[in-house]
């Protein structure tokens, strides 16, 4: 295998800071960077960011577990899922998730809570701004995404087959 220069360089920058920091600190260091606006849950470990997006609002959580060296983003759908319509929500998550390389949606059957979750494990890596930037943005922009077929089955008694279809 052939490994150019730039892959070369790519691979062996290090920045001690990264090694040192805790991860709360290097996703603070990246949300004050990148321009977010954002509440600190210090006392948690967790970011907590207000989305607008293009399909709809929706709150962001960027939960840094710092013993296991790994950080967690949830974007949490902006209701609850009632009862009678879990059934066909899971259908939809299941078939979202199909396929999806970077995440994957979540709902909890006892309060109908749907999110989608990112994560990573830096175990004896470093946690840098440009993984923290990959995390964030694929989650948030998966949201926004499926906002809509979830509402069109909550609300407007779409099939889940018909709500995936649109993607």
């Amino acid at each position: 295998m052939v490994v150019s220069e730039q892959n070369q360089q790519a691979s062996t920058y290090t920045d001690d800071r990264f090694f040192s920091l805790p991860l709360f600190d290097i996703l603070i260091e990246f949300f004050n960077e990148d321009g977010w606006v954002y509440k600190e849950i210090e006392h948690r470990r967790v970011v907590a960011l207000g989305i607008e997006g293009k399909n709809g609002r929706f709150d962001c959580y960027a939960i840094a577990r710092e013993e296991e060296k790994q950080i967690t983003v949830y974007s949490i759908f902006p209701v609850k899922v009632p009862d009678y319509k879990r059934q066909n929500i899971s259908d939809f998550v299941t078939r979202a998730n199909y396929g999806m390389v970077i995440g994957n949606f979540e709902m909890n059957f006892y309060d109908g809570e749907i999110r989608y979750k990112t994560s990573l494990d830096v175990a004896g890596d470093r946690l840098t701004p440009a993984l923290i930037k990959h995390l964030i943005y694929t989650n948030v922009s998966t949201m926004d995404k499926f906002l809509p077929g979830i509402m069109s089955i909550i609300y407007g008694n779409i099939s889940p087959e018909e709500a995936i279809s649109r993607y």
